[in-house]
């Protein structure tokens, strides 16, 4: 396994972000799903699986070749090296960042989210930032980490293009629902572990900022199953798991939901809802219990994970570096 490549990029990415002096590896994605999209679409599955395969291909051989060049040569300026390649897999800077804007310039949010923004409300751009936040910690963070871990450099890199297949051509509506649907179930795939494991990094080191909440069971209404929760710090209680996993699975996306109510659950309120995308609206169900005016102060208050999440990703790579031969 690759830990010491991963802490050193994810150190790397939360000092420093996006190298502004390279064209970034994900844009470089983007051009060439441009150019495929511009020279060969066609409303066909198939199309759209040569696209992904020909992406996949791609990025695979570039990022094993360097990585395999790398094990030619054992240094400390290499494993450095090596360690900023693979930070620009990792997003987590630039997502702090990006939501931390919304709170002076609600406008910015029509740069990170899908859906329509012309007439959002100040609860719904907050609500927007706050969902973004949650999910592109998996997507963003957490996924990347995860394949870095596993297989190099290769396997992030695999993962960042089958993400941004998913983010460019993965929608459901007339053009890309065949041309896109393979892109979107592989990274269905790629992101079910990851997206779990982030709602739960995400419950076990939020900062608990409600006071004692009532968490009720998902079961049906005559059961009247109902236990008083007071969460804490590193603690995972049974009501709130299982309100995790059936209240996550609600959404139409196998894993979105998990890390969206998860942060939902620690904050309080409701996320979700009905929203608009394309000019129509889309029935969702909301996530979590609480209410649903969110603020700029629940903004500040899912951020507040960040450091945590920090600490106990440098300590539990960090330790993993140290006790794993290499």
């Amino acid at each position: 396994m690759y830990f010491e490549t991963a802490l050193i990029a994810y150190i790397v990415d939360r000092a420093f972000g996006e190298f502004g002096f390279i064209r970034h590896p994900v844009v470089l994605m983007g051009d060439y799903i441009s150019w495929f999209e511009k020279k060969f679409y066609a409303n066909s599955g198939a199309r759209g699986l040569v696209l992904t395969l020909s992406l996949l291909f791609i990025t695979f051989t570039i990022s094993y070749t360097i990585q395999t060049l790398f094990t030619f040569h054992s240094s400390l300026f290499i494993s450095l090296l090596q360690g900023v390649i693979a930070s620009t897999a990792i997003a987590s800077k630039m997502l702090y960042d990006s939501v931390k804007d919304i709170i002076t310039n609600p406008q910015h949010i029509k740069y990170l989210v899908s859906r329509d923004t012309e007439h959002l409300s100040d609860s719904d751009i907050n609500k927007a930032a706050i969902e973004t936040y949650a999910e592109n910690l998996s997507d963003g963070v957490i996924a990347p980490l995860f394949y870095l871990i596993l297989f190099g450099l290769w396997g992030a890199f695999v993962y960042k293009a089958i993400n941004t297949l998913d983010s460019v051509v993965g929608y459901r509506n007339e053009r890309y629902e065949k041309f896109g649907k393979f892109s979107a179930k592989l990274d269905d795939v790629v992101n079910y572990i990851p997206a779990r494991v982030t709602a739960i990094l995400i419950v076990l080191m939020m900062p608990r900022i409600t006071p004692h909440k009532t968490l009720t069971h998902p079961f049906p209404s005559n059961s009247s199953v109902a236990q008083q929760y007071k969460p804490t710090l590193f603690t995972l209680h049974s009501s709130l798991l299982t309100t995790l996993f059936h209240q996550g699975k609600g959404h139409e996306s196998p894993n979105a939901g998990y890390p969206i109510t998860a942060m939902a659950l620690s904050l309080g309120v409701k996320l979700g809802g009905d929203t608009s995308y394309f000019g129509k609206i889309k029935s969702k169900p909301f996530f979590g219990e609480g209410r649903e005016v969110i603020t700029q102060k629940d903004i500040r208050n899912a951020l507040a994970l960040q450091p945590r999440l920090d600490i106990f990703i440098i300590i539990f790579v960090g330790c993993c570096a140290l006790t794993t031969p290499i």
